[in-house]
């Protein structure tokens, strides 16, 4: 098992277990939030429009970890998880904005279009404060190869530091290994 980190990392996951797509998310976002807890990452999650990534929460919880997560005011949370620290925020740059001043990375897992869309926003509106917020992205099951080969085909020949900017791993340690790197080089 690796060793928690020195200095605490908030990593900004975004998942989603609706919609179509892969069937193993709820899995997916159940290994990654008790193998980030157990590193000794908090994590910050968006919940919007009646969706909570509850497998998430619940796993990095049950590894000791700490959540917020960060809502429009559709969410209502489960009795499970009413302990969890919530900032509910009116409008979608208010929320992204919170989770971009927060975030250490953004970490996408495969999900809805909803959950990419998200990321992109908080990436924005990191950039809108003057931060450079890592993008590290689960690719299982190839969920974000059109990410991959825009990344190589259009942001290595317009973005500086683009493989800083945005990574991509193909499982949970290899996704920790990236993050952990990549904050690791911005401090």
């Amino acid at each position: 098992m690796a060793e928690p980190v020195a200095h605490k990392q908030v990593l900004a996951v975004f998942a989603s277990d609706k919609g179509p797509g892969d069937p193993e998310r709820a899995s997916i976002m159940s290994q990654a939030g008790s193998y980030f807890a157990r590193r000794g990452a908090s994590i910050v999650v968006l919940a919007e429009n009646g969706i909570i990534p509850v497998p998430l929460i619940t796993a990095a919880r049950t590894a000791g970890g700490q959540v917020e997560i960060v809502a429009d005011t559709s969410i209502v949370l489960p009795a499970a998880l009413r302990d969890v620290t919530l900032h509910v925020l009116d409008s979608r740059e208010e929320r992204l904005a919170r989770i971009a001043q927060t975030a250490s990375a953004l970490v996408a897992l495969p999900g809805s279009l909803a959950s990419a869309t998200a990321l992109f926003g908080a990436w924005t509106s990191a950039k809108g404060q003057g931060r450079s917020l890592p993008v590290v992205m689960l690719n299982r099951h190839r969920a974000f190869e059109v990410m991959r080969g825009y990344s190589a085909d259009v942001l290595s020949h317009s973005l500086t530091g683009y493989d800083k900017a945005m990574q991509f791993a193909d499982n949970i340690e290899d996704l920790w290994s990236r993050v952990s790197r990549l904050v690791g080089e911005q401090r």
